[in-house]
């Protein structure tokens, strides 16, 4: 959901009727790059109090869930759309009377719905050479009789879907794909259909890291407010990275190519709505606290759904942590249009040869998937190995070495 302070408030967008008492509920601006939405669900019912700017409806579009927010204080009078349907900016959903009167004070139950539904028509049954025969009311002045199994058929008969489906089986249910559901779906075909990706791998010893994390964790805290994680330590060396291979920063457009003067870093973020990726813009600008705090942030708005399109518009190079979820290695997707990404991995205590000697160190796994149209290998692997070598050894940063 977004907050008052991300979308057009609806205040500007109702109207009054002519008792002036009754205000229209619509659908907000919901971006720049979005022309509709699809209506997930109503917050309230018929007969519901509400506050000015309180949620009534939530608007699910490909990219962000959007709020839609009661213009005045009063009842809901009456629902005007369906959940489910597909509406745009200025869609009316809701009546509300800031005075209540004449509203009724509970939504109808089924079996008052059931009640005022009209009875259908009743089916004429003849009888001729020995058949029996079903007759169905005139359609636009036509009449059309059907067998009885040819009836039956027709109210049982699903609508023929748009794409070929699976038959139905026992203990499986069908749910429709969300529409940011669907996005992600398209984004990830198109970036497969688009670039010639590759992906070469290193692993990196996280002994110093996790050594600095753990010598200036409570005092990081203590300053700054927010915890130490190593994700602003691997933003920091993508930063160092794409300053030393600028070319991994930039990107194809038709036949040219765009080089970046600018680092916004993209960190991919998963959600139980789908995958979301809130950009950290001018990363090269930013210390370690503000990564962070940025990271926090971006990161908390993205799970809670308040998000806005904004903030994850853009970006210029993707970092993917699949290890939070215990991925040991992974070739992770480019996120278009950008021209790689750095997949991080679980750290897992391996042993390895250190000044001759096999020793036990915390060891990760990286990856850098890239345009091979744009990104030769020698390129890639230089970048990686920039990576390693300042997450190994963070003083590099310091002295810009």
């Amino acid at each position: 959901m977004l907050r008052p302070e991300n979308f057009i408030p609806l205040r500007s967008r109702s109207f009054s009727s002519d008792s002036g008492d009754l205000v229209d509920a619509v659908v907000p601006f919901m971006g720049e790059s979005i022309t509709d939405g699809t209506l997930a669900k109503f917050l309230k019912n018929p007969g519901d109090r509400v506050q000015v700017d309180e949620p009534i409806a939530q608007i699910e579009t490909d990219k962000v869930t959007i709020d839609v927010a009661s213009p005045e204080a009063g009842t809901i009078q009456k629902l005007v759309a369906k959940e489910g349907e597909t509406v745009e900016p200025g869609t009316k959903i809701a009546v509300i009377s800031k005075s209540g009167e004449g509203v009724p004070q509970a939504a109808p139950t089924s079996q008052e719905k059931s009640a005022s539904q009209p009875t259908p028509p009743a089916e004429k049954e003849s009888v001729g050479k020995g058949t029996t025969k079903t007759e169905t009311p005139s359609v636009k002045g036509k009449e059309k009789t059907l067998f009885p199994s040819q009836a039956a058929r027709a109210p049982s008969s699903p609508p023929k879907p748009s794409e070929p489906q699976l038959p139905p089986k026992e203990r499986e249910r069908r749910v429709p794909m969300t529409r940011l559901r669907k996005r992600v779906a398209t984004r990830l075909k198109d970036s497969q259909n688009t670039f010639s990706m590759l992906t070469t791998f290193n692993e990196i010893d996280m002994t110093n890291m996790m050594k600095l994390r753990s010598d200036y964790k409570d005092a990081f805290v203590e300053k700054h407010g927010v915890k130490f994680g190593f994700m602003s330590g691997f933003v920091k060396a993508a930063v160092s990275a794409l300053q030393y291979q600028p070319v991994v920063n930039a990107v194809i457009d038709g036949d040219d190519i765009i080089y970046r003067d600018y680092i916004d870093i993209s960190i991919a973020v998963g959600t139980p709505k789908g995958l979301v990726v809130p950009v950290i813009r001018n990363s090269d600008q930013m210390n370690f606290a503000e990564i962070e705090k940025n990271i926090n942030t971006l990161a908390k708005k993205a799970t809670d759904g308040t998000i806005s399109i904004d903030e994850m518009a853009g970006g210029t190079f993707t970092i993917s942590n699949g290890g939070v979820y215990g991925s040991l290695l992974s070739m992770p997707i480019i996120n278009p249009p950008q021209s790689a990404i750095l997949g991080m991995h679980s750290i897992v205590t391996r042993p390895m040869v250190v000044g001759g000697n096999v020793v036990p160190r915390p060891m990760m796994y990286i990856a850098l998937t890239y345009d091979h149209r744009l990104i030769d290998g020698r390129e890639a692997v230089y970048f990686l190995r920039r990576i390693k070598d300042v997450v190994e050894d963070p003083r590099r940063l310091l002295l810009d070495v």
